[in-house]
């Protein structure tokens, strides 16, 4: 059940546009471009918006530099962050100066130095650094609800009221779960069960073998929004991409879940939003 809102609409018009650009990068030039480096456990995704904030190219890799929303591969992440950053300035043409950048909820007195310089030791001019919620909400733009990030390593959530974030919280459980589960029910290597898991093909058959973990996930985030009026859930992240998980975090929950097109792209557009050209 892919249910539409309206709250959507711009969301998924700017995911569907930058799905184009990935493929096709745009070559009008532009006075300014505003890159979102997003350090994902599963994907290291580059999002280039142009001075009008649309989106002209992107790029992603699949990385295991971070466990559990942090850095655990410093120099790989440096790496990979500088040959995106090279391939697309390489289609565009031009040099990418400006970026900004973001850190799972919770862990910014832990990690921030280092999201930082990762970016920096990339060759970007950093000038932000937000919670992946914030940037997530800068796509989804909602006032009132939960938005619930599913990354590979742990789920964020963050309370907005009146389109302020008033609570987040971060805890371990994710899409690296998912993988460990199905490594298990299928007798094969993590690694298989990665991308057997990433296939849409597999997901209506795999729906009942990850349940326990979806589960686990709805009682985390039914724990974490007990204490506020929360009326709907939004869904982003990679792990969100799983057909139907928005069907059992609803049942669980007793709230209507939400999902956009496609959730994997919605923080990296976020942060490349909150891009600027004032230096940190």
């Amino acid at each position: 059940m892919e249910t539409i809102n309206p709250a959507f609409l711009y969301c998924d018009q700017l995911v569907s546009d930058f799905e184009k650009v990935v493929k096709t990068p745009i070559l009008n030039k532009s006075s300014v471009y505003y890159t979102g480096v997003d350090l994902g456990t599963a994907y290291i995704v580059l999002a280039v918006l142009d001075e009008n904030y649309q989106p002209v190219a992107g790029a992603y890799r699949l990385a295991s530099v971070v466990k559990d929303g942090m850095v655990v591969d410093y120099i790989g992440a440096i790496r990979i962050v500088r040959e995106l950053k090279q391939e697309l300035e390489q289609k565009l043409g031009t040099e990418l100066i400006y970026a900004a950048a973001a850190l799972p909820p919770g862990t910014f007195s832990l990690d921030s130095g280092a999201i930082k310089h990762v970016v920096q030791g990339a060759g970007f001019e950093i000038t932000n650094l937000l919670d992946e919620p914030t940037a997530a909400n800068a796509v989804l733009k909602i006032n009132d609800g939960a938005i619930v990030d599913i990354g590979g390593g742990t789920t964020g959530i963050a309370i907005l009221r009146e389109g302020k974030v008033i609570y987040v919280a971060d805890e371990p459980t994710g899409g690296t779960h998912f993988s460990l589960v199905i490594a298990g029910a299928y007798k094969m290597s993590f690694e298989d069960a990665d991308q057997y898991k990433r296939d849409a093909k597999n997901h209506r058959e795999l729906i009942p073998v990850l349940q326990p973990v979806v589960e686990k996930v709805s009682s985390i985030i039914s724990r974490q929004i007990a204490d506020y009026q929360v009326k709907e859930i939004y869904l982003v992240g990679g792990t969100c991409c799983l057909k139907g998980i928005e069907d059992i975090i609803a049942k669980q929950t007793g709230l209507p879940t939400y999902k956009p097109q496609n959730p994997m792209f919605v923080t990296p557009l976020g942060i490349a939003l909150n891009c600027t050209q004032e230096i940190l």
